[in-house]
């Protein structure tokens, strides 16, 4: 290479070096959170509305656990598909595919007029916030390099994560139409993505090789089969559909484990079982989702059905427990150093089990006051696990594969809340009467986050 040419070519990289954007930490913490909280909102905007929704669509009782569990399908089926691609391809660049296609699909949501077809429209949105939730981590890893400040981003990401739970039901119960507020999320959603588009800067993994493709398509299917065989598994483990499609699920997961094996980039490193944060971020997501966010996805709608309450009153009793859990998990990074993220979660673990066992009886007796300490409780704890959760998913693998740990926690945890909203409409309807099944539903809950707590407090 002459002279000429190399001055040619360090001209170039200089100018492409000061072309590029730089991360703006400020504008990446606040374009992620906020997609972060339109995606949940979107995820928790049928709680309220259950009852009328089912009743607008045509949805037997049997069929109402596809309502919910429609999200939490796409969430889980390609959460750590789209956490691996967003470090391969750009996580700038799933991010906003992601929250682009999360807008569309919402808006179509509030147009659908079946029972399958929304369902559909919840797969999508669930698969376009894997995108956005995945890569979000990602962003912010890489525009908060130090220790003190990705504590505080994943502290503050952490905190939409409740406020989007919060926020969700109060705007769908508060509107007189259940779909409009599906054309306000999806608004929002767009907004976001267009500002996220100017604004963010892209990172990638500095990883050589191609993307894992063939591992993210098996993986994907794989959860699609479990997650459908929970969901209909409530009408029946024997049935035949259910038994395909758990046969359907081993044998993928073995040919992900032979591809992986093979792979010279594998979308995820089988090593990573072997790190006891690993094993504790993903221990963590699971029990959350069956523990936490399986009871509470179904509690308001039971509150309707058993006590009476209007959608609106619902929604602001359900806002004690979730808002509670914003300002909590907005605070609780001022634990880091007092506390390790593993005990933080076996706490919110232990307070979730105590604050919903104070709610025994309160169906029975038909008084929603008596269920206000309860909600208080598990509020708090709820607070602490949604602050803890991302701060340890992207703590348990190497910085570079931050958006793949983040995609794995949250795998699990909607993997959890899939099977925790089944068990709950289950136990619910199977009791003698809708306060027995209530009571049945609680206790397990409280069972399965002790038994959360004591998971994630064992991994030293």
């Amino acid at each position: 290479m002459t002279r000429l040419d190399y001055n040619a070519t360090t001209t170039r990289a200089e100018r492409n070096q000061h072309a590029a954007p730089g991360p703006r930490p400020r504008a990446t913490l606040a374009l992620t959170s906020a997609a972060t909280a339109v995606a949940l909102m979107t995820y928790t905007a049928p709680m309220v509305t259950l009852p009328e929704m089912a009743a607008d669509l045509h949805t037997a009782v049997s069929a109402q656990a596809w309502l919910l569990n429609g999200t939490p399908l796409g969430l889980a089926a390609l959460l750590l598909v789209a956490g691996s691609l967003a470090d391969d391809y750009g996580r700038r660049r799933i991010f906003v595919a992601g929250t682009l296609a999360l807008g569309i699909t919402t808006a179509l949501g509030g147009l659908t007029s079946s029972t399958w077809l929304f369902t559909l429209t919840r797969v999508a949105q669930g698969a376009a916030s894997a995108a956005l939730l995945a890569s979000s981590l990602g962003l912010l890893v890489h525009a908060f390099p130090t220790p003190r400040g990705r504590l505080h981003a994943t502290g503050v990401w952490g905190a939409f994560v409740s406020g989007g739970i919060a926020v969700g039901p109060l705007l769908t119960g508060s509107l007189p139409d259940w779909r409009l507020g599906y054309v306000i999320l999806g608004a929002a959603a767009l907004i976001v993505a267009a500002l996220s588009a100017r604004t963010l800067s892209e990172s990638r993994a500095p990883r050589g090789g191609r993307p894992d493709l063939l591992g993210a398509t098996t993986f994907g299917l794989a959860l699609v089969a479990l997650v459908a065989a929970l969901t209909l598994g409530r009408d029946g483990w024997l049935r035949a559909p259910v038994g395909l499609l758990l046969a359907a699920f081993v044998l993928l997961m073995g040919v992900f484990t032979l591809v992986e094996r093979r792979s010279a980039t594998p979308m995820i490193d089988l090593s990573l079982l072997r790190r006891p944060r690993f094993l504790a971020s993903s221990a963590g997501g699971l029990f959350t989702g069956l523990a936490v966010i399986g009871l509470f996805s179904f509690l308001p709608a039971l509150l309707q059905r058993a006590l009476g309450l209007s959608a609106l009153d619902t929604a602001w009793l359900f806002l004690l427990w979730s808002g509670l859990s914003f300002a909590v998990a907005l605070q609780a990074r001022r634990l880091a150093g007092r506390i390790v993220p593993r005990h933080q979660l076996a706490l919110g673990f232990l307070l979730h089990a105590v604050g919903v066992l104070a709610m025994l009886g309160a169906i029975g007796a038909g008084s929603w006051p008596r269920m206000l300490p309860g909600l208080v409780v598990a509020g708090v704890g709820s607070g602490l696990l949604n602050a803890a959760l991302p701060l340890l998913s992207v703590e348990s693998v190497p910085p570079e594969r931050a958006a793949m740990g983040s995609g794995a926690q949250q795998t699990f945890r909607y993997i959890g809340s899939c099977a925790g909203v089944a068990l709950t409409i289950a136990l619910t309807t199977s009791g003698g009467s809708l306060a027995q099944g209530a009571d049945i539903a609680i206790a397990v809950s409280a069972g399965l986050a002790a038994v959360g707590a004591v998971s994630v407090a064992a991994w030293k």
